[in-house]
């Protein structure tokens, strides 16, 4: 299967139905009324963590979600159908991104976890909603508020306990095949592994400890060179590495020169990778004479201040110790409850935005804001007594007020929220 850990998505929530202008016409009913329902709230998208995928390859296929429409209003006070939720399943694991911004908006780590991405939009309200003392029969209704649309970046950081690191070829693959049920590909050259592995290794608890297998790290992976940039990631969440060194081969890689290399690399790309607690692993002891390996152990017992093993993992010297090691320093290990910090979402509730801001640009005065936006859009302009109620609530919001602190003349253009009014005296906003 393909593994995908990065991609780019499209979601947006569905629109609200309009508000619908009716009256009530029966049989020996002398004074019927308005009687024109609200329409129904558009549905949302929601994202949702689960452990049944492992890739984000689903959305290479499909990347574009919409929620359901809700429905127009009805004669006799119906209110119209409320539209669907969308829920998009993502692996546990995924951080989700702002694609404008860059910002982390959502850490989807736990099964079941669901955030909100796009809120619906609201439906408009029927004539039968306007009446007052003074407006007994209302010639308008609102339409439906419109669903927001937006672009997410979606990366997948795979949940493990533990993290295998090394130059390719270190017995990464080999290592994570004998301890636990995953099968990689394994072979005798550079970049074996293409895409990170992940295995389970059971404690006599029978609680499980997850291994990643974390390919193509080499001289460079912080910058990109090779595999490494792509898949560092993929270790950040990861509470303890085993650092895996070949040394069957001195003559064409020194191992402390590659253990030191894999280090330099941990650090340029995070502090936080390099601060993690590492077992030095040195691999494919088989092929190499005993006093050999002594002599690799003490050396490296120099180099580091934990523990040091030496194992085979075509032979089985040295893992079942390895992998009691692994459990005894996870049980001593905090785990980390929150790994990326997000920043709150105020886009997915962009209809609530009440703040406004009113600049001169050339010879108009032009009022911009989230709610200023969403009133105009849910006006019906055409409608005189809508547009004299659009109107009022601009006055009672502060607007008018700020127009005349920046000096509009009477006659002026003023663009509120993408329309174009022409502004008159106070008088013509009364309430009527």
């Amino acid at each position: 299967m393909q593994f995908v850990d990065h991609v780019r998505i499209l979601v947006e929530s569905g629109a609200g139905g309009d508000g619908m202008v009716a009256w009530r016409r029966e049989k020996f009913v002398a004074y019927g009324g308005p009687a024109g329902g609200d329409g129904g709230h558009g549905g949302s998208v929601y994202l949702e963590a689960t452990n049944d995928m492992h890739t984000l390859l689903d959305f290479k296929y499909k990347s574009k979600f919409k929620a359901g429409d809700g429905e127009k209003g009805g004669s006799k006070n119906c209110h119209g159908k409320v539209g669907e939720d969308m829920t998009i399943k993502v692996p546990c694991g995924t951080v989700v991104f702002d694609s404008e911004t860059g910002d982390p908006i959502a850490d989807l780590t736990t099964p079941g976890q669901r955030v909100l991405m796009a809120s619906g939009g609201r439906g408009g309200r029927g004539n039968s909603r306007f009446v007052s003392a003074r407006r007994q029969a209302p010639q308008f209704s609102e339409p439906g508020e419109p669903g927001i649309q937006r672009e997410l970046v979606l990366e997948l950081k795979l949940l493990a306990d533990v993290g295998l690191i090394g130059l390719p070829n270190a017995g990464k693959s080999t290592l994570i095949s004998v301890v636990s049920a995953a099968k990689p590909k394994i072979a005798d050259y550079p970049f074996t592994t293409l895409t990170p592995n992940l295995g389970v290794v059971k404690k006599p608890s029978g609680d499980g400890v997850v291994i990643a297998d974390i390919p193509g790290l080499i001289e460079g992976a912080s910058e990109g060179v090779g595999l490494g940039h792509d898949f560092l990631r993929h270790i950040e969440r990861t509470r303890l590495l085993l650092h895996l060194v070949d040394v069957s081969r001195p003559e064409e890689s020194d191992p402390a020169e590659a253990f030191n290399t894999i280090n330099q690399e941990l650090a340029k790309y995070s502090q936080k990778l390099s601060e993690k607690p590492q077992i030095v692993v040195l691999t494919k002891i088989d092929s190499v004479a005993p006093e050999q390996v002594a002599e690799w152990i003490q050396q490296f017992k120099g180099l580091v201040s934990g523990q040091v093993f030496a194992i085979s993992s075509v032979a089985q010297m040295g893992t079942r110790e390895l992998v009691n090691e692994v459990f005894y320093q996870l049980d001593q290990l905090p785990r980390e409850e929150q790994v990326i910090e997000v920043v709150p979402d105020v886009k997915a509730f962009a209809h609530d935005d009440s703040a406004f801001e009113i600049q001169r640009v050339g010879n108009c005065l032009v009022a911009t804001g989230g709610k200023l936006d969403r009133l105009v859009r849910v006006t019906d302009l055409r409608n005189g007594s809508a547009t004299r109620r659009l109107m009022n609530i601009f006055k009672a919001m502060g607007v008018i007020d700020e127009l005349e602190r920046l000096g509009v003349k009477e006659g002026e253009t003023v663009i509120i929220g993408g329309a174009e009014f022409d502004y008159i005296p106070d008088e013509a906003f009364d309430n009527v």
